[in-house]
């Protein structure tokens, strides 16, 4: 999906989105941690052996590495040249291979049919405008009969302040995901309450939603 202008916000906040998340992710350690995502621990199991699986915005590395662990051959991008390095640092000591890239959302190649699954773990930066080309990205790069796994905060997050962006507009609902993504077979789609421990960045009660998709053969 090419940039343009017109996808270019101004400076500040997530808006400055380089800057913003280098500085984050330039602390000492690892922000969300060294483990994989429990989402993805438990869905994984869904992922053909082997399987071409694209990690979006997978910052440092934990969740694409876990799917290189199981085998799978594995592209991942983030925006943050900080943390594509960090994960580059995790990859070579747990000696696995990615395909790392520095990207945003919007320079991403979203080429068609080219992935077996797409991962998106808490990706949400992303305003509606965004959000909805991202969404329509990872959709058409998925191979017919592909899997999209989604996880992300609810609007109930907003009462818990235990992770995320803070704002209503970047939350996710189980209606809102089937609204942009309209042609899907939802093989799991479930808003519900969990304790999180990622990192220093995601811990306490949270309110979040999972969901895995399936593009039609």
């Amino acid at each position: 999906m090419p940039s343009d202008s017109q996808h270019k916000p101004a400076a500040g906040g997530f808006n400055d989105a380089q800057s913003h998340w280098d500085q984050r992710f330039s602390r000492p350690g690892l922000l969300f941690g060294e483990q994989p995502n429990r989402f993805l621990e438990r869905e994984a199991a869904r992922l053909a052996p082997g399987s071409r699986v694209l990690s979006v915005a997978d910052g440092e590395g934990r969740n694409a590495l876990y799917l290189a662990s199981l085998g799978h051959r594995v592209c991942a991008f983030d925006i943050s040249p900080v943390a594509v390095a960090k994960a580059r640092e995790l990859g070579a000591q747990r000696r696995l291979q990615v395909d790392w890239h520095t990207s945003s959302v919007d320079d991403w190649d979203w080429a068609r049919s080219r992935w077996d699954a797409v991962v998106a773990v808490f990706v949400q930066f992303a305003d509606p405008a965004m959000r909805r080309r991202m969404f329509e990205g990872m959709w058409e790069s998925l191979e017919p009969g592909g899997l999209l796994l989604v996880q992300g905060y609810t609007p109930r997050q907003l009462e818990f302040r235990t992770g995320g962006p803070g704002k209503v507009e970047h939350l996710y609902t189980s209606s809102l995901l089937r609204e942009l993504l309209p042609r899907a077979e939802w093989l799991l789609l479930r808003e519900y309450e969990d304790e999180l421990s990622e990192g220093s960045a995601h811990v306490g009660h949270s309110a979040l939603l999972d969901g895995v998709a399936r593009k039609p053969a």
